[in-house]
């Protein structure tokens, strides 16, 4: 399982990435840059939350995840 701080770094790192092209795209279909990155700093605050929320949950979903033990198994060990 992966710590609490891995999936924040990772989330913050995703969410800088999609702030980009959201004000990008936010200010091509409004033609304001000032509203294009209003548009990308509400859409990361409230993504970066629901994908950090999204990651901790699926690290409870044990579906399609082998258990270290079945890995030894499966190698013969």
């Amino acid at each position: 399982m992966e710590s609490h701080t891995r999936s924040i770094v990772k989330s913050v790192c995703w969410r800088f990435f999609a702030l980009i092209i959201t004000s990008l795209v936010g200010w091509l279909l409004t033609g304001s840059a000032r509203m294009g990155l209003a548009i990308g700093g509400a859409d990361f605050a409230v993504k970066i939350v629901t994908y950090y929320l999204h990651e901790r949950l699926w690290q409870r979903v044990r579906w399609g995840v082998a258990m270290a033990e079945e890995v030894r198994e499966g190698e013969g060990i």
